[in-house]
């Protein structure tokens, strides 16, 4: 088997059912700190699907993109508990 194979095979069918997954949370969420992880899970989808892509195409400055995704994410996972502990 090989990587292109397994990539279009079992990785992406992997990650397009878990995104299914995280939208259904988004949707269902009780609170909106639900709603916050299942955005900041689905980015994380996001950035995984790129590095496949990037993998795929061997094209590495999607993998750049990736990482300054990955930074956004971070930065907004922390303003949110800021604003968090900050409402308590």
């Amino acid at each position: 088997m090989t990587l292109n194979i397994y990539l279009d095979y079992v990785i992406l069918p992997i990650l397009t059912i878990s995104v299914i997954l995280v939208f259904i949370r988004l949707f269902k969420g009780p609170e909106v700190v639900d709603r916050v992880i299942a955005l900041d899970l689905i980015i994380t989808i996001g950035i995984a699907f790129i590095t496949v892509y990037s993998i795929r195409t061997l094209e590495p400055i999607f993998l750049d993109v990736a990482m300054i995704l990955a930074l956004i994410a971070f930065l907004g996972t922390i303003a949110f508990s800021f604003y968090l502990d900050k409402k308590k």
